[in-house]
């Protein structure tokens, strides 16, 4: 049958579809649950999660679910902090600040990265059935030490030299996340606009280049961009935007609506919100900027910066300062709980394969 995947086996999920951790409070304890009860496997985005916010969640997901549900982190990054850069990047951002009524910054932002240690252990604490990685590959060290307590690890790659090296630094299956997809991608070994390859190109080159699973990522949203997947040689799929605008979703509500509004052509690739390219609705925030990305602090030093106008501008149900990350399909999205979404794609798979008998198993 086309659920029954190495994945699906590994996993001991139903259905080879996965929840994407969408940072910042998208994957409520209630979608991650509801995914997985459904069939699927939840993940929690905790990339921007305090230790303490992570324990919490978890210690909530094992309460709605007895099913294997994962935990997806931020490898971290450590860009030079120049202050000059920060100066500036504030000097642009100071007028936004104003309008919003939000008082002048001045500090300097603090990288902490013994925040992903914490999670690493808080992971092997309450030993969680999957751990996933984006921004990069974690130490051998701390692979290994999952692996050897049971946990599945999750590389993820924009290209098939990325997908390679995910396999060689022992990851048990590999995201591969074409350009498709919304918010920020996992490129970390090339530069973006060398990895701006589309979902449906990039799943069969890294297929026929390595050897573990690979899930496909990126403009997935119905059953037949999974099925089209599956065919193209992965083994399961990543779903974000699709969960997003999920009832037990997260998202700021105006965040949701501008997706299930929104069009294809509005999603475009951005740096000004965090530093890093990142593909979210074209609002007036990323309209203002664009012709100072080139000069704006990396990541996560101008995420950082921006922090304080993307609080507030959702506190006050003003979209044109968010951040709306989005996929290149917001046409297809729906607004129904998770579990109603994923049978909707089951019979969406079912009805395709009864009408091309070739493709039956």
């Amino acid at each position: 049958m086309w659920n029954h995947t190495k994945i699906t086996d590994k996993l001991s999920i139903k259905i080879p579809i996965i929840q994407a951790g969408m940072a910042g409070g998208i994957t409520t304890p209630e979608l991650v649950a509801a995914v997985s009860n459904a069939g699927g496997l939840g993940m929690i985005g905790a990339g921007y999660m305090t230790p303490e916010k992570l324990e919490s969640d978890i210690q909530k997901i094992k309460e709605l679910t007895s099913k294997p549900f994962g935990v997806n982190l931020f490898v971290p990054e450590h860009p030079a902090v120049i202050q000059e850069e920060i100066e500036r990047a504030n000097q642009l951002l100071e007028p936004i600040r104003q309008m919003l009524g939000i008082e002048k910054k001045n500090d300097v932002p603090q990288i902490n990265t013994s925040v992903f240690d914490e999670q690493i252990q808080i992971v092997l604490k309450y030993e969680v059935p999957v751990c996933s990685f984006t921004f990069g590959i974690p130490q051998r060290e701390i692979i290994h030490q999952l692996k050897n307590n049971g946990i599945v690890t999750i590389g993820t790659a924009t290209t098939v030299k990325e997908a390679i090296l995910n396999e060689e630094a022992g990851m048990d299956m590999i995201v591969v996340q074409g350009s498709d997809a919304g918010g920020h991608r996992g490129s970390f070994a090339g530069s973006f606009d060398d990895s701006m390859i589309g979902t449906m190109a990039l799943i069969p080159q890294v297929a026929d280049h390595v050897s573990i699973p690979i899930i496909a990522a990126g403009g997935i949203m119905d059953g037949r961009g999974v099925l089209a997947s599956l065919v193209l040689g992965a083994q399961a799929v990543q779903m974000g935007t699709a969960f997003l605008t999920c009832i037990e979703s997260g998202a700021n509500e105006l965040h949701k609506e501008a997706i299930l509004n929104g069009t294809e052509e509005q999603a475009v690739i951005t740096s000004a919100f965090s530093g890093k390219p990142a593909r979210g609705l074209k609002n007036e925030f990323i309209i203002k900027m664009k012709e100072h990305e080139d000069a704006l602090p990396a990541y996560p030093i101008q995420n950082m910066l921006t922090q304080d106008i993307r609080s507030e501008a959702a506190k006050q149900k003003n979209k044109e300062w968010m951040s709306l990350w989005c996929g290149q399909n917001p046409r297809l999205s729906k607004n129904l709980h998770a579990a109603e979404l994923i049978e909707t794609i089951i019979n969406q798979i079912e009805e395709i394969i009864s009408n091309f008998p070739l493709i039956k198993g």
